[in-house]
């Protein structure tokens, strides 16, 4: 019984600590879509481009990730692919979402979480 009870508890922290290393927190291109969707007002076309370039995005990631690659290495990717997403946007809908990414940074600087931007 101990033994289980110890196995368990092993477990449940190494369940935590990836947790807190950032393995649960990352949002899917569909779940990033998704929120802009709502809060930009994409069309359906634009969504449908956008996802791809997020799907992209994440696969470059991986790849980086998996070979071991220093963090830095993901800024060039990450402003790679806001340049293709805004391309997509109309004038107004790239100066919201550049607000967004504007409170999102300021909300990361501040030790706060990233995620979904607060709805209007």
């Amino acid at each position: 019984m101990k033994k289980i009870m110890l196995i368990c508890m092993f477990l449940l922290g190494i369940s935590a600590v990836s947790r807190a290393q950032g393995g649960g927190m990352r949002m899917t291109a569909a779940d990033r879509v998704k929120a802009m969707k709502e809060s930009l007002k994409l069309t359906d076309d634009q969504a449908t481009k956008i996802t791809a370039i997020y799907e992209a995005q994440t696969k470059q990631v991986d790849s980086l990730r998996t070979a071991g690659a220093d963090r830095s290495s993901f800024g060039p990717i990450r402003t790679a692919t806001n340049e293709k997403v805004k391309a997509l946007l109309t004038a107004e809908q790239a100066a919201a979402w550049q607000k967004q990414m504007d409170e999102m940074r300021a909300r990361m600087q501040n030790g706060g979480g990233g995620g979904t931007p607060p709805q209007k």
